[in-house]
């Protein structure tokens, strides 16, 4: 039993350090996990745990290549911790731009191309960080704008 518990330990402990976004080398990794106690841990098991939990190389805040955990991939809802991760809406009478934490672009674009034209909303454009979206009704962008405030609860 003693076993499993380490094992889950070591999750957690492993996916915590991923979620900092610093560690772009496996060896990088074995070592953080070495200072946490894990010292049987090495770069094959390192590179065993990134596979299995699907970890990827890529760009964090500061443009250095480091290993982090994908996003939960799903079909995301008004209703999900997406919301959390507006951080600013806003439009210059044509287009709205909303602003997200890294990586959650694209996430956000998906959910409002999911309620469309019926709410004003033509279509997105997702990059990383922020979403161009082009409303169905340019006189109506003020409309599209509030329907897009509410959905995430965003206030300024």
């Amino acid at each position: 039993m003693q076993a499993n518990k380490n094992q889950d330990d070591l999750v957690k402990t492993f996916k915590a350090i991923l979620k900092e976004e610093r560690f772009g080398s496996q060896s990088e990794i074995v070592n953080a996990l070495q200072s946490e106690g894990y010292n049987n841990i090495n770069q094959s098991k390192v590179s065993r745990m990134l596979s299995k939990f699907g970890a990827v190389r890529t760009r964090n805040a500061k443009q250095e290549m480091v290993y982090c955990l994908p996003a939960e991939l799903g079909v995301p809802t008004a209703g999900s911790p997406l919301k959390n991760l507006v951080l600013d809406v806003d439009h210059n009478q044509s287009m709205i731009v909303v602003r997200t934490s890294p990586g959650a672009a694209q996430l956000i674009a998906r959910l409002l191309d999911s309620i469309g034209k019926p709410e004003g909303i033509l279509g997105t454009i997702a990059g990383d960080d922020t979403i161009f979206i082009c409303p169905s009704n340019i006189q109506q962008v003020d409309k599209t704008l509030e329907t897009v405030k509410s959905l995430f609860n965003y206030t300024e």
